[in-house]
């Protein structure tokens, strides 16, 4: 083997196993803290729900809603994003029964987390629900890397065979 061919491939080979062996970015953040809490048992409706992360939140893009179990939309207004803290105020309620807090957020450093806490309401309100509600969301797992590190495996070893065959 040339020494050209050595280096090129030695170069493959290491940008490749750096490719491979880094570790996925989690530094998204993460739910600590619902109120009210998840699986709780309430008698009176809360006028607010909320969700506490441990890292400040982009306020862009922020979604809450409350879900009965008449599958109908509890949560009313905007949602509301303070530092950490996501919440969306809530009509009085109707039916007992479970609730759902549905939540999409945008961490600081881009990331989109989404998830879910139920709730129970033991004593039926005389509220009048929203809307019915649409399917939530499938969570977001973020960006697959395998097609970005094939694609650079493929340049690489392309321009390394580009440039043996243009030496000889």
């Amino acid at each position: 083997m040339t020494r050209a061919v050595t280096v090129a491939l030695t170069g493959l080979l290491l940008v490749a196993s750096a490719l491979l062996a880094a570790p996925a970015a989690s530094a998204h953040a993460v739910r600590i803290a619902t109120d009210p809490a998840e699986n709780s048992a309430l008698s009176t409706a809360p006028q607010r729900v909320s969700a506490t992360f441990n890292e400040a939140l982009q306020p862009a893009f922020a979604a809450m809603t409350v879900v009965g179990p008449d599958n109908n939309l509890w949560s009313e207004g905007d949602p509301q994003v303070s530092g950490a803290v996501l919440s969306v105020a809530v009509r009085p309620l109707g039916p007992a029964g479970t609730y759902t807090v549905n939540y999409r957020v945008t961490s600081a450093d881009g990331h989109v987390v989404s998830g879910s806490w139920s709730f129970e309401l033991t004593i039926a309100g005389t509220g009048t629900p929203g809307p019915a509600a649409s399917s939530p969301a499938q969570p977001d797992d973020g960006v697959a890397v395998w097609p970005f590190v094939l694609v650079a495996a493929l340049l690489l070893g392309g321009g390394s065979w580009w440039a043996i065959r243009r030496r000889h």
